[in-house]
């Protein structure tokens, strides 16, 4: 553990020794996708107390899915969810008032066998394709607008097989696909199982006139929280950026945390370690022109089913934090 790292925890352990009880602290309850990357951020707001230290105390409820997470949601049984600003912009479209704050900029991308002969997208041609999330992936759809800028049509000039993110990891490995589109975690599981990238979707996304650094997943808050607690909703982002801090400087923590990882061995674990940290969004507001060509994007190839009834970008979808 570093010098700094010794004195930030010492100096937190200080302010949580100052603290009121417990019962007395606000309460701020988050459902987590039981066995999600984000679980390992919470678990160490938790155990290192970034959040008593802000002034609150942080309740994680564990959820089977996206869904039951997002039912949990829109139901009031939870105040904070994890989805990306896409499903954000559509729900403030349709008239719940929602709102993000960043989390990580960690991106899928496009995998291929390591023996592959493959250079380029144009290389996939009439080869299979896994995609995890299916024809609406918001990183298959970048994909496809980029390819379209380089004269090459994705979708009708490969095979798409859709899954579960476990099951085209799964079938990646075993060299049935031509390539590999899965989320962030699966794919870094995939590079330590030999397989190579081919373009990540940041790559793609800058290539289209984005921001590269566009953290696509946050936290989701309702926008009445945000405007009747507001030191509460920037407490909770301090206690995320601290945790993120502290993972990004401190290698000790994260054998604590291996145990949650499910990582295959050591190979994989340290990609993974990378991966996460890669992730982390730099400070400052999001981008938003950055954010409406993406939604744009979306519009365009996603349509109704993805975005719903809007057609552009909704005003208010990103928190302003520090304005």
């Amino acid at each position: 553990m570093t010098l700094f790292a010794t004195f930030k925890r010492a100096a937190i352990a200080l302010c949580i020794a100052a603290t009121p009880a417990l019962a007395e602290l606000p309460v701020l309850t988050i459902a987590s996708q039981a066995g999600g990357t984000v679980a390992w951020e919470l678990d160490t707001i938790r155990h290192h107390g970034f959040d008593q230290a802000h002034g609150f105390q942080l309740d994680i409820q564990e959820v089977a899915g996206k869904a039951a997470g997002q039912i949990a949601f829109q139901g009031g049984e939870v105040d904070v969810i994890v989805d990306d600003w896409i499903w954000v912009a559509r729900q403030r479209a349709a008239g719940q008032d929602i709102a993000f704050i960043p989390y990580s900029r960690a991106v899928g991308g496009v995998m291929v066998p390591e023996d592959s002969t493959a250079q380029n997208l144009q290389d996939l041609a009439g080869k299979k394709i896994g995609i995890a999330g299916g024809p609406n992936d918001k990183s298959w759809i970048i994909l496809r607008a980029y390819a379209a800028q380089q004269g090459f049509d994705l979708l009708a000039q490969t095979e798409q097989v859709y899954g579960a993110p476990p099951l085209i990891f799964r079938t990646a490995l075993g060299g049935e696909l031509g390539g590999a589109i899965n989320f962030w975690h699966f794919m870094a599981k995939q590079e330590a199982g030999g397989m190579r990238h081919l373009i990540s979707v940041a790559d793609a996304a800058e290539a289209l006139g984005m921001d590269p650094d566009m953290p696509l997943l946050g936290y989701v808050v309702q926008s009445a929280l945000v405007a009747e607690q507001q030191h509460l909703v920037a407490a909770f982002a301090a206690a995320s950026r601290d945790a993120k801090a502290y993972l990004n400087g401190d290698s000790a923590d994260w054998n604590r945390l291996r145990p949650m990882m499910n990582a295959a061995d050591d190979a994989e674990f340290e990609t993974l370690v990378a991966g996460w940290r890669a992730g982390i969004p730099g400070a400052g507001p999001v981008d938003e022109s950055s954010a409406r060509a993406m939604f744009r994007l979306m519009v365009d190839l996603g349509g109704e089913d993805l975005v719903g009834t809007a057609t552009d970008l909704p005003a208010g979808v990103f928190v302003p934090l520090g304005s």
